[in-house]
């Protein structure tokens, strides 16, 4: 059957890693904003000069930009059985919006990544990334798993910066629980947990959405 994914949560919540497991286990693309945003910022394309100035101070991409990215790549046909959004909607009017692109069924399943606030800022602070691809590193990394890239720390990473893009979750973003909560389709799981406990909770609750049909 057909499964339509939303993942949110604050930054440093998982959700990219957590995204990418549901995705390849369901078989379906994963599609994240962030790594769209960041491919046009290395290809220095507008958007991408645009997008950087404003995820170097730690602030979200304007909701018209977002909301085009998804709606061109939804229409992708690897996406016409199913996606995985990371990273999408993070405004009240981006899931209106997603909303609007979706027909009645099947459900959109709604997953929340809840962890304590001081939990992300250690996190953040202390992750690593991929200078070439982004790959998120292993701790004490010093070159890409992936593709053998020097390993850095992003800019939005730093302490400052990560303090900002929580408080720009908290005032922006957060609401979207509220948006989603009354759903039957929505869930919340605990991210404060390693990442294959998270793994496994998030794999129950979208068994308990779907009726644990593949």
């Amino acid at each position: 059957m057909s499964v339509r994914l939303v993942m949110l949560g604050p930054p440093g919540a998982g959700k990219g890693t957590q995204a990418e497991r549901i995705a390849r286990a369901r078989n379906l693309p994963r599609v994240s904003t962030g790594d769209i945003l960041r491919e046009a910022v290395h290809a220095g394309t507008a958007l991408g000069r645009a997008a950087r100035q404003v995820m170097d101070a730690g602030r979200l991409v304007g909701d018209d930009i977002m909301i085009g990215i998804i709606r061109e790549r939804l229409q992708q046909p690897d996406a016409a059985r199913g996606f995985v959004l990371d990273g999408f909607p993070r405004t009240v009017v981006q899931a209106m919006a997603l909303d609007d692109l979706m027909n009645d069924e099947p459900p959109l399943v709604v997953l929340d990544i809840e962890v304590p606030e001081e939990a992300l800022v250690q996190r953040l602070s202390e992750r690593k990334i991929c200078a070439n691809c982004g790959w998120i590193a292993a701790p004490g990394a010093v070159t890409c798993a992936r593709c053998g890239g020097p390993v850095i720390q992003r800019r939005d990473d730093e302490v400052d910066v990560v303090r900002e893009r929580l408080r720009v979750y908290a005032r922006d973003t957060q609401p979207l629980v509220d948006y989603y909560r009354r759903r039957p389709s929505f869930r919340s799981v605990d991210g404060d947990q390693s990442p294959e406990a998270v793994t496994a909770d998030i794999a129950a609750a979208v068994a308990s959405v779907l009726g644990d049909r593949q």
